[in-house]
This record gives structure tokens, sequence and C-alpha cells, in this order.
């Protein structure tokens, strides 16, 4: 049973030690023999020994994420839940390059995700061709419990996709136009929900390191809102959960209020770095990207993703991991161990998961 604190939603004004598997010889008494066989012109007994192969037990392996009782799939494109929007808000500033919109939709407890999993959506009406829009998949941005705590509820954040092609014509983003224009009441087709990569670790006491860029930021308020904004009898968060977001202008950043409220009341489980890359410029009069801002700190994170409890996760877009990649591996040089190798270590023990788009 978990039941949700009162928190308003707040928007702007405008080396891992592995078990093997292990091959057994098992001796059995009657099948020891002695046979005669020539050796230089004489003929002696040698004692033979036939050994039996156990096959080798196949570990299972244990999951450090919530991932018990994940459901995946339960809703197809060909038979969609039919949600509806409840709530459809505008939360960057006027002036901000592109819109961004926090919407919860309707589930009556009829989509049960976890938070880290996405769902994919629908858009009403038909392509160039006549056929149904295909589903595009959006990260959610609420936790299990819902922005209203009772776990009937899914809420995305979704920044509306408009550009200019190389023909000179404006094009909009049928989803996400579609997404950002519904209004309360409005009918929405969900499916899903799925995946397994961005799920929360189990432990309560890890350390958790968040990397956003814009909307990937929607899977760590889901985070984030279990871990502060939520009482749970089954778990209570006692780590350190740092969260880097970066945005191109300070009236970008999405639920500021809501996350400098956290910083307040948690301040020794929880740091907040923003990186607003039109704004800020570090000593050397860089642009404040994501990856400058975590340069910052670059000897306390790099000695944090040594340690077996630390999990990073990153969400935004594609290229922000080299930019990662480039700090850490001087780092990680330093101590005479390669980066990447380094970093496949992490994935396969589940503290390097990202997803990128």
């Amino acid at each position: 049973m978990a039941a949700a604190v009162t928190a308003a939603v707040s928007f702007p004004s405008s080396s891992k030690s592995t078990s093997l598997p292990t091959t057994t010889s098992i001796i059995s008494p009657d099948r020891i023999f002695f046979k005669k066989v020539g050796v230089g012109g004489r003929v002696v007994s040698v004692r033979a020994q036939v050994t039996t192969e156990a096959p080798a037990k196949k570990v299972e392996k244990v999951s450090k994420k919530n991932e018990e009782g994940v459901v995946t799939n339960k809703f197809k494109p060909k038979n969609p839940y039919v949600g509806r929007c409840l709530l459809n808000t505008k939360i960057t500033g006027d002036d901000a390059p592109g819109e961004t919109w926090h919407m919860v939709f309707s589930t009556e407890g009829e989509v049960p995700y976890r938070e880290g999993q996405s769902i994919g959506v629908i858009a009403d009406g038909e392509d160039k061709n006549g056929k149904p829009h295909k589903l595009r998949l959006y990260s959610i941005a609420s936790s299990a419990l819902g922005d209203f705590g009772d776990s009937k509820t899914v809420s995305l954040c979704v920044k509306r996709l408009v550009y200019t092609n190389d023909q000179g014509e404006i094009v909009k983003g049928v989803c996400s136009n579609f997404l950002c224009d519904l209004k309360p009441g409005a009918e929405v087709k969900i499916t899903g929900p799925v995946g397994k990569e961005m799920l929360m670790p189990k432990d309560p006491n890890a350390t958790v390191i968040m990397l956003a860029t814009g909307t990937g930021i929607a899977p760590f308020r889901s985070f984030l809102w279990k871990m502060f904004f939520e009482k749970h009898e089954d778990y209570e968060y006692n780590g350190l959960a740092w969260l880097f977001l970066g945005v191109p202008t300070s009236s970008s950043l999405l639920y500021k209020e809501e996350f400098e409220k956290m910083n307040e009341k948690y301040p020794e489980n929880f740091r907040l770095d923003f990186a607003v890359s039109r704004e800020q410029t570090n000593e050397k009069g860089e642009k404040m990207y994501i990856q400058t801002r975590m340069a910052q700190y670059a000897e306390e994170l790099w000695e944090l993703l040594k340690k077996e409890n630390t999990y990073v996760y990153m969400c935004g877009l594609k290229g922000m991991e080299k930019g990662i990649d480039d700090i850490m591996v001087s780092l990680a040089a330093k101590d005479g161990i390669d980066w990447f190798e380094y970093k496949k270590q992490l994935k396969k023990a589940e503290q390097w998961n990202v997803e990128v788009y």
C-alpha cells in the first residue's frame, strides 16, 4: 500500500563480483577399472578413471531494478486503451524556443506502469495512405501513483514539434501537435506500458545520477516524485539523487519549482544542477551544456561511478552521451582504466542506463 503526500503540481507562470556457472566432475566408484597397455615393449596395468561431467547449472540473473511484477504491452495498437485528457498545460515561457506541455490522462488504473516506463499514443485521424497513424512512444512523467495520488492517471511531458523542411515548408509533428492541442475531456488512445531499461533501482540507499536534456526530464520527474513527494510502506529513499538538467533558456526549465522544493526539503538527499546553454558559460567562456556542468564535478562524479550502488540514467537528445564520454575518458585514464570498457561493465551491471532519441 502507498499513499501520496499532498504536493501541488507546480508549473511556471506563463568492479563487481559475479557468480559464474561451474562445471562439477562426479566420480563414480564402479567406473574405475584397470587396462593393460603396451609401453616400450612392456605390458603394464594403467588405472583408468571415467568421470561424468554434470551439466552446468544456469545461473538466473536477478535484476537490481524494480522489475518484479512489471507489466509490459498490456495494450497494443489494434486494441488500445482509450483514456481522457484531464489536464493540459504549457510549462515553458512565452519566449522559450518551442512549447512544452504537461498533460494528465485518466487510466482508471487499467494501465499499470512503473516509474521509468513509456506509453504509446496513437493520434486521431489517418495518414496520407488512409491508414491509422503509427503510435509514438513517450516517457511517462508521473510516478506510478500519478499526479493525483490515486494510481488512476498517467502524465506526459511533450514538446510540440514544428520545423521548416528543405523546401521551406512548415512541418508539424503529427502526434506531438495532437497531444499539445488536446482539450480536457478529449479521448486519447494509449498503448503499453513498455520498457525496462529505465526502471528505478531497488536499493533505497542507491546513488542515482540523472542526466536529462529537455523533455528527457520525464522519467526523472517520476523517480523524484516517488523519492521525495510520496510515502510508501515498502520504500523510503535514503540515498543521494543528483539531477543534471540541460535546456537552452531559463524559460525552458521544466518543473523547476517542483525540483527546487525537493532540494529545499531534502538537501542531504537531493542535488540539483541546471545547465542553460544560451545564458550560462563556464570559467573558460564556453556555453553551459549538460556535459559542461558535469565537468565542474568531474572528480566527484568519477568517484561515485566507482561504487557498486551508483546508477546513472540518461534521457534526452542522442548526442548527449558523447559529451559525457569525453569527460570520463581522461578521468578513468588517470586510474589506468579504459572508460569504454568500464562503461560496458556498468551497463552489464545495470548501472548505466540510456534512453535517447
